[in-house]
């Protein structure tokens, strides 16, 4: 009687154990940010999109595919040729996300790794598309103008294969090795030419002086003579009393003179005249 409630409680635990293993097995988890396509063996993948939580779903017969649909960066870098057929490489930064809804056309249409079939070719077209309009000074002066050119292209492009972009914007941009070139050989002509207009003003300027000065010493000798004319040897007798008291007033500050002689004429060293 014992061994046969044993071997009763036994087949149940058995069978407790059995049914657990087979609703574990038939349980998944949604976590946040994320959805679930179900791939049905007899009716293929459901026009279902399953949010976040534990679902269930019939073993062997059914199996999740779980997408993440928050925002991912990628960068994307193309070669391509402008206006007047410079090369030019251009590296576009992507935020994107899946449209939730059309998770089934996604998964049947590029499966999970459709960034990497969809993202670089219609990038770029785009930016071949787009950088074919500007020449490469207008593609470094008028970059915002490209970008949101691109901007609004890329995204409607992008929305034909359910994906949504949330940012777009360019982190590289170079040209080819000519043209970077030309450019450094066009700032040092540009940096030359200034350099010589620089001298060429400040010889003119130079100039002017010079024809001002002798118009000024010009000016002095004329005033000179007429004032030698009107004064006579009165205006250097005045010209030597202010130099004399001026060298006076210098000596008298040095610690080395104490002494000045009467009778002769030491500033000067000149005859006195009656």
């Amino acid at each position: 009687m014992a061994a046969h409630l044993f071997n009763r409680i036994g087949q149940v635990g058995l069978g407790v154990a059995l049914v657990g293993g087979v609703v574990n097995s038939a349980l998944y988890n949604v976590d946040g940010g994320h959805r679930a396509v179900i791939f049905d063996r007899f009716a293929g993948v459901k026009n279902l999109v399953v949010g976040e939580g534990t679902h269930f779903f019939i073993p062997w017969v059914q199996r999740p595919i779980i997408f993440d649909i928050r925002s991912r960066p990628r960068n994307v870098p193309t070669v391509t040729g402008s206006k007047d057929l410079q090369n030019v490489n251009i590296t576009l930064r992507i935020l994107f996300r899946p449209i939730p809804d059309q998770l089934p056309r996604i998964y049947t249409i590029l499966g999970i790794d459709y960034d990497e079939r969809v993202l670089p070719s219609i990038t770029a077209e785009v930016l071949k598309a787009v950088v074919a309009q500007f020449d490469a000074g207008e593609l470094i002066t008028q970059r915002e103008v490209v970008s949101q050119k691109v901007s609004e292209s890329l995204t409607e492009r992008a929305s034909q294969f359910g994906l949504i972009l949330d940012d777009i914007s360019i982190t590289h941009l170079t040209f080819g090795k000519e043209f970077t070139q030309a450019v450094e050989l066009k700032q040092v002509a540009q940096q030359d030419a200034e350099k010589a207009r620089f001298l060429v003003e400040k010889a003119e300027q130079q100039k002017k002086a010079a024809v001002i000065a002798a118009e000024g010493d010009a000016q002095a000798a004329i005033l000179l003579a007429k004032s030698f004319g009107v004064a006579g040897e009165g205006l250097v007798e005045l010209r030597r009393i202010e130099a004399a008291e001026d060298i006076a007033y210098q000596l008298s500050k040095s610690r080395n003179v104490t002494y000045l002689p009467q009778g002769q004429n030491v500033l000067l060293n000149l005859p006195s005249q009656n």
